[in-house]
């Protein structure tokens, strides 16, 4: 069974970097099976984050195919992919649209990151675009087995990792590694 996924806006009071509080309306991802239970968790896991009020003004279905978190990003963008099939009764082409929700630092990487998911596939497909999400977090179905603790740990592992040294240069050098040779 594949996973529902809901959008959840939670609107609460953010301190800011200069420790001003303003409030926020943010969307968040909950992988539920009704309205009722997304509404149960968006409250369970914003408890843990958020110390004060906070109130969930809109619960819909997302449009997701699938979630794809990966190691050293911090922004979600979601990615149109365009399977393409040959129809061989009309002779034409035919375009059927999935959304990923991929974890990345640019659009760039989003677009590398969704080729690297979509490699097992065995039909044809194009990218035809790639968006920042404005989702905040996402928040997978744990039913406490003992095989999804191993995969929730994973998923969370992934998104929370934090972003690498981008290398600079043609050749992918670290930034340490420039320096040095410049005081060289």
């Amino acid at each position: 069974m594949s996973a529902v996924w809901y959008e959840c806006k939670v609107k609460y009071r953010k301190t800011d970097d200069i420790g001003g509080q303003k409030v926020t309306t943010e969307p968040y991802l909950v992988d539920a099976i009704s309205y009722t239970e997304a509404e149960s968790r968006i409250n369970e896991e914003m408890a843990a984050y958020v110390s004060e009020e906070f109130k969930i003004t809109n619960i819909k279905v997302a449009n997701y195919a699938e979630i794809h978190p990966f190691e050293n990003a911090d922004r979600w963008f979601k990615s149109k992919v365009s399977l393409i099939a040959f129809d061989e009764e009309s002779g034409k082409e035919r375009k059927t649209n999935m959304y990923l929700l991929v974890q990345a630092n640019d659009v760039k990487e989003a677009y590398d990151n969704t080729v690297s998911v979509m490699k097992g596939t065995m039909g044809d497909y194009t990218i035809p675009a790639i968006s920042e999400s404005p989702i905040m977090d996402v928040f997978p179905y744990f039913s406490g087995e003992e095989g999804d603790l191993e995969q929730i740990e994973r998923f969370n592992a992934l998104k929370g990792s934090k972003p690498e040294l981008v290398a600079v240069g043609d050749m992918g050098e670290n930034i340490e590694d420039l320096v040095e040779a410049d005081s060289e």
